[in-house]
């Protein structure tokens, strides 16, 4: 729906302007003499969103497109190499705005999260993998969920039961999941400190007595499914409905914002582009939220 998606960018220009002018050093640095670009750092943030939500994985096409359509939102737009190198330095400001629109949601402080990971595809021929700047990073891994192997990375991916990211992580695809999940709420305690007594949710991955320990000190309560040989756990009824919710928002990532078709070339290429997704999806919980629309996953009302 072209009204709601021209909102939703209006609704979003406005928030990161605001947030760039309170905050300045949000921004790409830049430097204090030289010429300011047409195309501001907050028009920057929309035409990204917007590339993620209409389904755009080229950005030259993306460019064309907007060109054609959305001249009444942005006068002045960039080619294909100057938005190209400008949205990888922009990727921090990506992730600030991304937490300023889910802590502005009703839904934020919920006491229930889900955590999982999803694969993040990233070469599928070996002269890819050989010749591909991401060697190093990017890793042969194995999807459970799939019962395939794939080359790439994994999205670790912390929610609330809507759907709404709060923490999440790009690593290799062999990176232990509950170390990932560790390493996030330990980069940011006052996400566990202002919610005490968490429940967290995941999957038979995520185990073990010192892990447990872990959470536990930190005043979170995990639920997941009994591992074989293990007796059943508080809450097994309540997986398989739960399980659902992580699995609609990997879908959505997937299925409607084309994660796995990032084209991202480069560890500066991916993060722009993985960014690029999880602010679409966050941004239009936010925008839902706010307008008094059900706070859904789907991304269907803002398709063209």
């Amino acid at each position: 729906m072209k009204t709601e998606l021209d909102s939703l960018a209006t609704a979003l220009y406005v928030k990161t302007d605001d947030l760039l002018k309170g905050s300045p050093q949000f921004g790409p640095w830049r430097p204090a003499v030289g010429i300011a670009p047409q195309l501001s750092d907050a028009e920057l943030v929309t035409l990204a969103m917007m590339q993620a939500m209409l389904g755009f994985t080229s950005e030259a096409r993306w460019l064309r497109y907007a060109r054609s359509h959305l001249r009444h939102l942005f006068p002045y737009l960039p080619k294909q190499p100057g938005y190209n190198k400008r949205l990888r330095k922009a990727a921090g400001l990506l992730r600030r705005v991304t937490r300023r629109l889910a802590a502005d949601t009703s839904v934020w402080s919920d006491d229930v999260w889900i955590v999982d990971s999803t694969p993040v595809e990233c070469g599928r021929s070996r002269e890819t993998v050989k010749r591909s700047d991401l060697a190093g990073w990017a890793e042969y891994g194995y999807c459970a969920s799939h019962s395939r192997f794939f080359w790439g990375l994994r999205l670790h991916l912390v929610c609330t039961l809507q759907g709404l990211p709060i923490a999440f992580a790009l690593t290799g695809a062999k990176a232990d999941e509950r170390e990932t999940l560790l390493d996030l709420l330990a980069a940011e305690p006052e996400l566990v400190t202002a919610r005490p007594g968490q429940t967290l949710i995941g999957d038979k991955n995520y185990f073990g007595r010192g892990f447990e320990h872990e959470l536990a000190e930190q005043d979170i309560r995990l639920l997941r499914p009994a591992r074989k040989g293990e007796p059943e756990r508080p809450g097994a009824p309540l997986f398989r409905p739960l399980r659902q919710v992580i699995e609609s928002v990997n879908e959505t990532f997937k299925g409607q914002l084309d994660l796995e078709q990032h084209r991202g070339r480069t560890p500066g290429g991916v993060i722009a582009r993985v960014m690029q997704r999880i602010l679409a999806l966050t941004a239009a919980i936010w925008h839902n939220d706010h307008t008094g629309q059900p706070v859904l996953r789907s991304l269907t009302a803002y398709d063209h």
